[in-house]
């Protein structure tokens, strides 16, 4: 009788063959719940399935199993203006007070007004200015505390619920499930790593160093007789672009073998580069196309164009013609939050 192993790794094989792990890996609970049947759900299934079993050809070893994910639009909701600027405008009445020549400035000027539209349609780089000036002259832990202490009272503006309950419960689903088969889950934001990673790890089970994002330098101070890191108002990294995927390897030394993201001008580059790197790779892009349970916008497949979140119909064909899993979230998200009916 051959050894139990040989066995086994030959029963993995055959399922393989058959394309039948997925229904293996799911035949106690179902880890997608909230997905509804379809090309995107059995990709993710699928891809999870060769990547993890022994025998396959796909298989990656524990150490290399990692997955990405964008934030703002891919595992929350980014609209009408990404949350971070909600933190922000708080914080800036009081500094423009002290620094009144920065009212002239395109970004502190569209807060100052609460126009979202005037704030969304800033570029990216007037919002930097803004987080540099507001987010500088701190510790990363005073930081942390202060954006913990926001989130614990604000509120978003149209679901009237905190920012916790806008994560999208599908993905959330996703993070859950990919840790179970021994990836490890990284944000790779292009928001301020500063903001992100003192929240990370209890509304997505993502800690602190498994966030990248665009960074502030810091400076090592003594303060009191005592050292400190100081946040200076300059930008030491710039997570938007190609600079997401750049950032991520130079940091983390490893290239993801999933990478979820919805924006074309902030996530194409790395689902790019993902899904054409060496091994079985998974790119996941967001379509925002539910504008009942959620938002809709493009302009791809002719929904309304938006500079918040951009997803270009050059990125969907693109998406299409190298193999990306392009999500609805109308036709393939059961739920979108956990606080739905």
């Amino acid at each position: 009788m051959p050894p139990i192993r040989s066995v086994l790794r030959l029963a993995a094989s055959s399922l393989l063959a058959l394309g039948l792990f997925t229904a293996v890996v799911s035949a106690q609970t179902d880890p997608l719940p909230s997905w509804n049947d379809g090309a995107a759900r059995q990709a993710i299934l699928d891809f999870v399935a060769r990547t993890t079993t022994e025998g396959s050809a796909d298989f990656v070893p524990p150490e290399a199993r990692i997955a990405a994910f964008d934030q703002d639009g891919t595992l929350w909701v980014e609209h009408p203006i990404y949350t971070e600027f909600r933190f922000v405008m708080d914080r800036v009445p009081d500094l423009v007070t002290a620094h009144p020549e920065l009212a002239e400035k395109p970004g502190f000027a569209a807060i100052l007004s609460k126009d979202e539209k005037k704030i969304a349609a800033l570029d990216p780089r007037e919002l930097f200015e803004v987080l540099l000036a507001t987010l500088s002259g701190m510790t990363p832990d005073a930081l942390g505390r202060e954006v913990n202490a926001w989130l614990k009272t604000a509120r978003d503006p149209r679901w009237h619920r905190p920012f916790i309950d806008l994560t999208y419960l599908p993905m959330q689903e996703v993070l859950s499930y990919l840790r179970a088969n021994g990836y490890k889950t990284f944000i790779a934001t292009g928001g301020s790593v500063g903001v992100v990673a003192p929240y990370s790890e209890e509304f997505y089970g993502i800690p602190p160093e498994q966030v990248s994002g665009s960074a502030q330098s810091l400076k090592f101070e003594i303060v009191d007789g005592k050292p400190v890191l100081m946040r200076e108002p300059k930008l030491a990294l710039e997570n938007i672009e190609a600079g997401k995927i750049e950032n991520f390897r130079m940091v983390y030394g490893r290239t993801p073998y999933a990478q979820f993201g919805n924006s074309s001008s902030d996530d194409q580059q790395a689902l790019q580069y993902v899904k054409a790197s060496p091994g079985l790779r998974l790119s996941v892009a967001i379509l925002h196309d539910d504008a009942e349970r959620e938002y809709a916008y493009g302009p791809a497949q002719g929904l309304p164009d938006s500079p918040v979140g951009t997803f270009s119909q050059e990125m969907y064909d693109l998406g299409e013609k190298e193999g990306w899993v392009i999500v609805s979230m109308k036709n393939d998200w059961k739920k979108v939050f956990a606080f739905e009916e």
